[in-house]
């Protein structure tokens, strides 16, 4: 059912049987793999979209059997040939089940843990180190009435309806919001799948605040760094019980220090990468391209954007916090005042509701006007009065700024269509509105990623424009979970508006 890609913006939403997908060791009731009678063997019923989200699902399913319905064969088959993300998983999986060809019946079930491990591989065997089954059923079964109108879904869902009679442990993983309705209805157990989603109400912000002494305040500005055991008392956190339990600080993340005795005295630090230290974190001294820090996170985000330990930065936040501005002017520091990289990239997804830009009059610069209008914005707002030092007398309009360092090919703007396959070294990487991007695309952007790039990811996922994602399935919800921890990683969650009082009010109030 390939229009379920489409619709899976859902919020993942259970099922009526209560029970979750959650592969790579989440899926409750995992078992020991074995013939399909076992009593703890569960069988997945794929549905083609799920394939197309991501082919590496077949082998996530830990030491269950995966049923693939012969119409969902079909269905790769007729979008293999597509240009786009969905045609290379298409293909992706048909590779994937010709490599378990070669190692058995494909109809009668092939253990997949028998293929070579295969790098950065998504594979998840049991707990007891143990794989499942990977199958495709042929039969034709005949249906229910209610499903009885000749349709690629119906007969998809008749084979999770057989195996059910059957008596089988059996469970439809779709993202097509009306197959869950219909088998659900059928009394199938029904659920999305969950590998790549986060909990979107507990992402990892990038800081946490702590009550403790003055003394210790004044310790870490005066030492510059303090033994990060001094505030791990301090760290803590009440669950909705009432409990309390320690709190482990990440690589890189911030601590906003507050005096018990005095609401006034307060410091910023920061985690020195996989160190026991914290740092005090001040901010830059001096303008960042004319732009100075309005709140303690975008001081935050200017310190973890300039340092060039950290190679990788997502900066989340609504509309008019500033992730965007301060990525540009730290970028435009780094590269044409510092000069410690060769370009700064800028680069968006493109997302009309054709995901294509070839609509638009003009040629490929001109089409892309209008939809990096955003950046042009906030570039001719750091180089009106701020980057006049630039340039030469004869570029005086801020259009003629812009448009001499895109000439120079010292500033590069270009969507992410064609990001594949390229190597990006030496380059300030910024990628806006990464909201708009799944878990796969992010990853292909930061494997381009060369030699002495930064890679800086900004977006809101309370504004996504795909209809594909939502808020925890999204590449750059799903790059802040995955990524922390990392040395080379900081996050920082932008919470507090400073566009405009209206951008405020109308941010919070609509």
């Amino acid at each position: 059912m390939v229009k379920g890609v489409a619709e899976s913006a859902a919020k993942g939403t259970n099922g009526s049987n209560g029970e979750r997908v959650r592969p790579s060791g989440r899926t409750s009731g995992s078992s020991s793999t074995g013939s399909g009678s076992e009593k703890g063997v569960k069988h997945f019923v794929l549905d083609t979209n799920i394939l197309l989200h991501n082919p590496d699902a077949l082998f996530v399913f830990q030491d269950n059997n995966v049923v693939l319905p012969f119409k969902v064969i079909e269905e790769l088959d007729r979008l293999k040939k597509k240009d786009d993300d969905l045609g290379r998983n298409a293909r992706a999986c048909i590779r994937h089940l010709d490599r378990l060809r070669a190692i058995g019946r494909l109809s009668e079930g092939v253990d997949w843990g028998r293929l070579p491990t295969q790098p950065n591989s998504a594979r998840s065997p049991g707990a007891n180190g143990k794989t499942g089954t990977i199958r495709i059923d042929v039969t034709d079964y005949p249906r229910p009435a209610a499903i009885s109108e000749e349709l690629p879904d119906n007969h998809i869902i008749a084979v999770a309806y057989h195996l059910k009679e059957k008596g089988l442990r059996t469970i439809f993983v779709t993202k097509d919001l009306s197959a869950r309705i219909k088998s659900d209805a059928l009394g199938i157990k029904t659920e999305d799948f969950e590998n790549q989603r986060v909990d979107a109400d507990r992402l990892y912000t990038g800081y946490v605040t702590v009550d403790i002494e003055g003394d210790l305040i004044d310790e870490l500005y005066r030492d510059r760094m303090v033994g990060l055991d001094r505030v791990q008392n301090a760290l803590v956190e009440t669950d909705e019980q009432g409990n309390t339990y320690p709190v482990e600080l990440a690589p890189n993340q911030f601590i906003v220090l507050r005096d018990k005795h005095d609401e006034n005295h307060t410091g910023l630090g920061r985690r020195l990468g996989e160190t026991d230290h914290l740092i005090p974190v001040t901010g830059p001294r001096k303008p960042v391209h004319g732009i100075l820090a309005r709140n303690v996170q975008q001081t935050m985000a200017l310190d973890a954007l300039l340092d060039e330990d950290i190679k990788f930065v997502t900066l989340l936040g609504s509309a008019g916090t500033g992730k965007t501005l301060l990525a540009l002017a730290a970028g435009m520091v780094k590269v044409f005042g510092e000069q410690r990289y060769d370009k700064l990239l800028v680069a968006r997804p493109i997302m009309p509701l054709g995901r294509d830009i070839g609509y638009l009059p003009g040629d490929k610069d001109e089409k892309l006007t209008a939809w990096m209008q955003p950046i042009f914005d906030n570039l001719s707002y750091l180089l009106s009065t701020r980057g006049s030092h630039l340039q030469g007398p004869e570029s005086q309009s801020t259009e003629q700024r812009v448009g001499k360092l895109m000439a120079d090919g010292k500033l590069v703007l270009e969507p992410l269509t064609y990001i594949r396959g390229r190597s990006i070294p030496h380059q300030f990487m910024i990628v806006d509105e990464a909201q708009n991007l799944t878990p796969h695309e992010v990853k292909t952007i930061a494997s381009r990623v060369g030699e002495g790039t930064k890679l800086v990811l900004t977006g809101d996922i309370g504004q996504i424009d795909n209809p594909y994602l939502d808020q925890s399935s999204n590449g750059l919800s799903y790059a802040i979970e995955k990524m922390r921890g990392v040395r080379l990683f900081a996050h920082v969650t932008l919470a507090k508006s400073e566009r405009s009082e209206l951008a405020s009010l109308a941010a919070s109030r609509l």
